[in-house]
């Protein structure tokens, strides 16, 4: 292995995704330096032996990779650009690894100059993150693929090198749109079903068990049976995002996408009701007529 599987890691961005791929690369014997917006999620990392570090200037301080796992592009810009940012002493040194769901463009716009710098598509949950699990789908130069392969197949089960710096961010939200529809597919399903008399957990039951469902409605079909949407495998607003940023996407090659802008659409106006923090599937809610309404 390279020195980049060897060396220190920092790991940006302490969210599901994050946390899980720090506590990997921890299980694995790297020294993992980690940074969070918010420090208090930190401590189950510090407790195994990552170093907390003050800002990502910190953070990055004598490693060999950088993990960035934050929520949007304006987040990634300030991390790497902002007072205390990656960048802000200087040119990193080695490999910057963005596993943020971002606009493709906005990758290239704000790695700008950077030497190496892959953008990384990650396909799987939290547990994925942890067990090393995870489907990787890398964009950027060959060269800075190579310093970073080990790394990655440390990290996941699969690693495909797509080809230049925003493929990975363009797979991703590929699939994202995917499960995006599948899941709001499912609600609707579920909504008419119950909505027309019948048993709901028998409907999810029969969906889920049918040669019609992926894996993905197997799995959200638990929590819309449930109704339980707390602790989230994937935020709403993060979906809402992806599902934007695809239909932005599909706009600027000159396509219409009407089953990605139905999906936005309804997206949109479950964060408006407040479900922006709830996992995906409280998108069901979203679809459900509010007491005393004629729709």
């Amino acid at each position: 292995m390279t020195r980049t599987a060897h060396g220190t890691v920092a790991v940006l961005g302490l969210g599901t995704m994050g946390s899980g791929l720090a506590a990997r690369l921890l299980d694995r014997g790297v020294q993992v330096r980690v940074w969070n917006r918010t420090p208090e999620r930190a401590e189950p990392l510090a407790e195994a032996g990552a170093y907390v570090a003050r800002h990502p200037a910190d953070a990055v301080a004598g490693t060999s990779a950088v993990i960035c796992v934050v929520a949007d592009g304006e987040a990634l810009g300030s991390v790497l650009h902002g007072p205390d940012g990656v960048l802000s002493k200087g040119p990193y040194p080695g490999v910057l690894i963005c596993a943020s769901t971002v606009s493709p463009d906005e990758v290239v716009q704000i790695a700008g100059d950077i030497p190496s710098v892959v953008d990384v598509g990650m396909l799987g949950n939290r547990d994925h993150a942890r067990d090393g699990e995870l489907r990787l789908f890398v964009g950027g130069e060959e060269q800075a693929f190579d310093d970073c392969r080990p790394l990655l197949e440390a990290l996941g089960k699969e690693v495909v090198h797509l080809g230049a710096l925003g493929s990975g961010m363009r797979m991703k939200l590929c699939l994202n749109l995917v499960m995006g529809i599948e899941v709001q597919a499912l609600a609707e399903v579920t909504e008419l079903a119950t909505a027309c008399g019948l048993d709901r957990q028998l409907v999810l039951k029969t969906v889920a068990g049918s040669g019609f469902a992926s894996p993905v409605m197997a799995f959200k079909s638990r929590r819309l049976g449930s109704g339980r949407f707390e602790e989230p495998d994937f935020r709403l607003r993060l979906m809402a995002k992806d599902l934007m940023l695809a239909t932005k996407q599909a706009a600027a090659v000159g396509l219409s996408l009407p089953l990605a802008t139905a999906a936005a659409e309804t997206h949109v106006r479950a964060i408006e009701q407040g479900l922006g923090d709830q996992d995906c599937a409280a998108v069901t809610r979203a679809l459900t007529p509010k007491p005393g309404s004629d729709t």
